[in-house]
């Protein structure tokens, strides 16, 4: 699991904040034990490297647009049209890892976070620490159950 953000731009943190919220939590259950957890600032070309012998992957991050107070959606690898190997998408990740291992990349997803502050040194926002609670409780939910059909239903879910 791959949580990336910015700590020092408000909610940009999310990502980071959610992973290291559930790093904190007890893993009794075999699911939720056998997680890997990648904090970084961005993805990079070098974390394709992190996607070799995992089964499925979740990326977790904040967003400036879209559903509050989280979106999920399954990743398809596509290839990045910007000119730098510096900061990447989930998705052009998954492309470099089927170009370097020359097969499939792993069933991938990427919960996303609203987040309506992005200023520097600004703490998480009031808004942003209630998405945070709802998307812990739904990442719960989902390393309970790791498997892509399992996760594949709840695509596009938003728990208001």
């Amino acid at each position: 699991m791959f949580g990336f953000g910015n700590p020092g731009r408000g909610d940009d943190a999310l990502g980071l904040a959610l992973l290291q919220r559930f790093a904190r939590q007890p893993k009794s259950q075999d699911a939720l034990a056998c997680c890997r957890l990648i904090e970084a600032i961005q993805l990079q070309i070098e974390h394709a490297l992190e996607l070799f012998d995992e089964e499925l992957v979740l990326f977790v991050d904040a967003s400036i647009a879209g559903c509050a107070p989280y979106s999920f959606r399954r990743l398809q690898a596509q290839r990045d049209v910007s000119y730098s190997s510096h900061a990447m998408s989930p998705a052009a990740l998954l492309q470099v890892y089927e170009t370097i291992a020359h097969r499939s990349a792993p069933p991938a997803y990427q919960l996303t976070m609203l987040g309506k502050s992005f200023e520097l040194d600004a703490p998480l926002s009031e808004p942003a620490e209630r998405h945070l609670d709802a998307a812990y409780q739904f990442l719960v939910h989902l390393c309970s159950a790791p498997e892509a059909v399992l996760w594949d239903a709840h695509t596009d879910e938003n728990a208001a």
